[in-house]
């Protein structure tokens, strides 16, 4: 029979082997070396303390997203692997709740900025993390004219080095290296994330990549359709109208009309039934305003050729057709890939971009560096790495049906989908937009299924996603794994992830 002394000390040692065992002192790694590395800073972070610095787009507004977070150890890096490189990188240790692992998040457009938010929510998970700013300041892509070392930077660079010295700081912080790696993106950061299973393959265990937004000319395709004619924009105020029809064209076809679109190849819509019958008005479209719709939905075609260049919105997409075609101009982030990328001139127009020569251009390798759609994966497979591909079938940013290709194009290079599907999975989400928000259910936990998927090998077979309005949860559903729907039971809510299950389409 244990004493309570004795009792009491056994839990004093447990205690303390839970404890993590800090090899160093935070402000002792201002003193380690790693090459083309300066560190600026080591602090530690107490808890609740820490507030974004104004130039990150966060500030003192949003200083309380981070009141919760517990005591963290903060390093601050400048990476030059290159003579024309200033990569800025912060790695962040949590001192009293470290789950042993380390996870790398993305960024957004064109970076510029460190993730603060993203890092915030890993270190509430336990891991340590670390986020750069690709190289550059600023969400533009200016700083790649006559800059082409900054340029590898954002496409690929910066986030191996980051990757690289960030592991080599948690090894000298904790004593001992993460035993698992994530990295885990959503639009550029899901392009990053792909350019890493590709390029770097021993970098990352397990790599979420959502929405990847691998650069093509579709921001140019919905400006020549929307924008490039007067008579032929259709302002914001008749969205809600298209995107209605659409619904109804298209939301039973699944069995269950819910608001929902389950799968928008299924369903063809024609923006003729809006067509004026009188006077123009928010729930019509004039003749030139057809056409143009039709051009949205439309995959871009070589006007030579017809050859089928790339992949445009779908279906459901409507709300958030002012993203690409708001104007007056393109969307920022695509024009400046013209402008500085591909053309190198601030001062090209938009609208002399030819979709049989101009296009053929662009795809030249060295001037999309940064797209990751190589669907060899054997190296990272053959570690067993693990990748989750997610996108929202309501994106208006970046087009869905670009994801679906390149997990069908790595099925087919990786030996078909018996063989691959234990490495990847793809998740859609009707109703949800770029990475986030929309009208379905779009909020759940990837980095939880990859844990599990990445550390007791199973699969994720289904995610339970929910919707929010006004904070308040209001539907719940499973997301399935790509080519598999989510089909209503028949019985009971149609809220309740339970009254469904996944099958075959």
């Amino acid at each position: 029979m244990k004493t309570p002394a004795i009792t009491f000390v056994l839990l004093v040692l447990a205690w303390l082997s839970a404890l993590p065992a800090l090899a160093a002192p935070c402000d002792s790694l201002a003193s380690l070396v790693l090459p083309d590395t300066a560190i600026a800073m080591t602090q530690v972070v107490g808890a609740g303390q820490f507030s974004p610095p104004i130039t990150s787009g966060g500030g003192a507004v949003n200083a309380n997203r981070y009141k919760d977070l517990s005591e963290f150890c903060r390093v601050v890096l400048t990476l030059k692997p290159s003579g024309d490189s200033n990569i800025k990188v912060e790695v962040w240790l949590p001192t009293d709740n470290w789950n042993g692992k380390f996870q790398a998040v993305g960024n957004g457009g064109w970076a510029g900025v460190i993730s603060y938010s993203e890092m915030a929510q890993a270190v509430r998970a336990g891991y340590a993390t670390a986020s750069t700013d690709t190289g550059h300041v600023g969400n533009r892509g200016i700083f790649a004219l006559d800059h082409p070392e900054q340029l590898i930077d954002f496409s690929w660079r910066s986030e191996h080095e980051m990757t690289v010295k960030s592991k080599a700081i948690v090894q000298a912080f904790y004593g001992r290296a993460a035993r698992v790696s994530y990295w885990n993106g959503c639009s550029t950061g899901g392009r990053q994330a792909l350019k890493e299973a590709q390029k770097f393959p021993d970098d990352f265990d397990g790599i979420i990549a959502g929405a990847p937004a691998n650069r093509t000319a579709v921001g140019l395709w919905i400006a020549d359709a929307l924008l490039k004619e007067p008579e032929s924009y259709i302002p914001a105020s008749k969205y809600p109208a298209i995107h209605q029809a659409v619904l109804g064209a298209c939301d039973a076809r699944d069995g269950l009309k819910d608001g929902l679109i389950e799968d928008p190849t299924k369903c063809h819509f024609d923006p003729q039934v809006l067509l004026c019958k009188g006077a123009d008005g928010p729930t019509c479209l004039t003749a030139p305003q057809v056409a143009a719709a039709k051009k949205v939905y439309s995959s871009a075609t070589n006007p030579r050729t017809g050859k089928q260049l790339f992949f445009s919105l779908s279906l459901g997409a409507e709300l958030d057709w002012g993203v690409l075609g708001g104007g007056p101009d393109p969307y920022l982030m695509h024009y400046d890939q013209y402008r500085y990328v591909v053309f190198k001139d601030a001062n090209w127009d938009w609208r002399t971009f030819n979709f049989d020569s101009d296009e053929a251009r662009s795809e030249l390798p060295e001037y999309n560096i940064m797209n990751a759609t190589d669907p060899n994966l054997k190296s990272f497979f053959g570690h067993s790495g693990r990748l989750l591909l997610y996108h929202g079938w309501s994106d208006g940013h970046v087009p869905t049906q670009n994801t679906i290709k390149y997990y069908e194009n790595v099925l087919e290079t990786n030996g078909g989908a018996a063989k691959a599907s234990n490495n990847i999975r793809l998740f859609l989400e009707p109703g949800m937009g770029h990475c986030t928000g929309g009208e379905g259910p779009n909020e759940f936990d990837a980095v939880g299924a990859l844990d599990q998927w990445v550390e007791s090998s199973k699969a994720p077979e289904r995610i339970v996603a929910s919707h929010r309005t006004s904070g308040k949860v209001d539907r719940t559903r499973p997301l399935c794994p790509y080519p598999q729907l989510a089909k209503y039971k028949g019985s009971g809510s149609i809220d309740d992830e339970a009254s469904f299950v996944c099958s075959a389409p």
